[in-house]
């Protein structure tokens, strides 16, 4: 018989979850956790949140989650993203992957474990929404709830791929819009102040960014010039002149903190960030979470992705889940059915573990 967890993956994979149009599997996982008796099923927007039975105010709260919308199919598939076909121990479909299969997993430990009372902690399983895009009815809106209703986390383990292996820390993001003015002239009189040139200054000083800290666990942060655009015709020196940044932050500086910095490196550009809400995160070594996983064997790492993690920069996080990152928003996604067996069993083994 096909395991209750296999059923509900299935019926996600078929039901499109595009970020911001999560509705349908919202309902799927609602009534998914109501049929299974997993506690008084709650929901805000498309976020669904349940906390274990034995709820012990003086323990404290372990947030359990994952995510339920995708990115849309990459044009190379050659099967159909929405038909959950099962190939020997592979699940094919969109989202399997990232990250139905630790969506489950998480709920199948939650419920394994929800009446217990002797575990450390209080847990909170919520499948969150919006994670692709980190929309404002995702996470954004779902960690200032639990702050209103007191139920705020105060560690969390994140349902990602990451073969299973506990991803400790992810860098931050920063996209930050530049923009140099010159004045125009005519090429032919060198005329003008060229905004091209006043560019490259400012740029090869972002290039020689070096901040006096540097994150013990993510190093140094990284700086790339991606894109640039100046100029109208050859014989016009152009008077304005804008590029963008890719900055990936580390917990040694803030996002705020960091765009400060780089405004003081530059003599000529207007700095603009596009958002400053994707934060580093990194969990401390010595924390139970951490070392839970590894008295499981475990070996931790560092990210090269993001997640949901970026917005719960006050919240001790480790990321840990079923599948591999290589195949999230790839063609013909899947997860393994072992490796989703294999979760559950250690998610249940690491929280019991833990040492609060």
């Amino acid at each position: 018989m096909t395991p209750d967890y296999v059923t509900l993956l299935k019926n996600l994979i078929s039901t499109p979850s595009f970020s911001r149009e999560e509705d349908a599997t919202a309902d799927l996982w609602e009534n998914w956790l109501i049929e299974n008796k997993a506690g008084n099923v709650e929901r805000l927007h498309n976020n669904i949140y349940v906390l274990s039975s034995k709820f012990d105010p003086s323990k404290p709260i372990m947030m359990l989650n994952s995510h339920h919308d995708t990115v849309r199919p990459s044009s190379s598939y050659t099967r159909d993203p929405f038909s959950p076909d099962i190939e020997g121990d592979r699940l094919y479909g969109l989202g399997s992957n990232d990250a139905g299969g630790a969506g489950v997993a998480l709920a199948s430990a939650f419920l394994a474990l929800k009446d217990d009372p002797d575990l450390p902690v209080n847990l909170l399983l919520a499948i969150t929404a919006a994670e692709e895009v980190m929309g404002e009815y995702g996470m954004r809106a779902f960690l200032p709830y639990l702050y209103e209703k007191n139920l705020y986390p105060d560690m969390a383990l994140v349902g990602e791929p990451t073969g299973m292996q506990p991803a400790i820390a992810e860098r931050g993001l920063l996209v930050l819009d530049c923009v140099a003015k010159g004045k125009a002239g005519h090429a032919a009189r060198n005329e003008g102040i060229n905004a091209l040139y006043r560019a490259m200054e400012d740029i090869e000083a972002i290039r020689n960014f070096n901040p006096e800290k540097t994150s013990e666990v993510l190093g140094p942060i990284k700086v790339n010039v991606t894109m640039i655009q100046c100029g109208t015709q050859h014989n016009v020196v152009p008077d304005t002149c804008s590029y963008v940044a890719d900055v990936r932050t580390t917990d040694a500086y803030s996002n705020e903190e960091t765009v400060r910095l780089l405004r003081e490196q530059v003599k000529w550009s207007e700095v603009t960030p596009r958002s400053t809400r994707v934060h580093a995160s990194v969990i401390g070594s010595h924390h139970p979470l951490v070392e839970a996983a590894i008295s499981l064997g475990k070996s931790p790492f560092v990210s090269p992705t993001t997640s949901d993690m970026a917005l719960m920069h006050d919240i001790p996080s480790l990321k840990m889940g079923p599948g591999e990152s290589a195949r999230s928003h790839s063609a013909d996604e899947y997860i393994c059915i072992s490796e989703i067996e294999d979760a559950i069993q250690t998610y249940i083994n690491l929280i019991k573990s833990l040492k609060i």
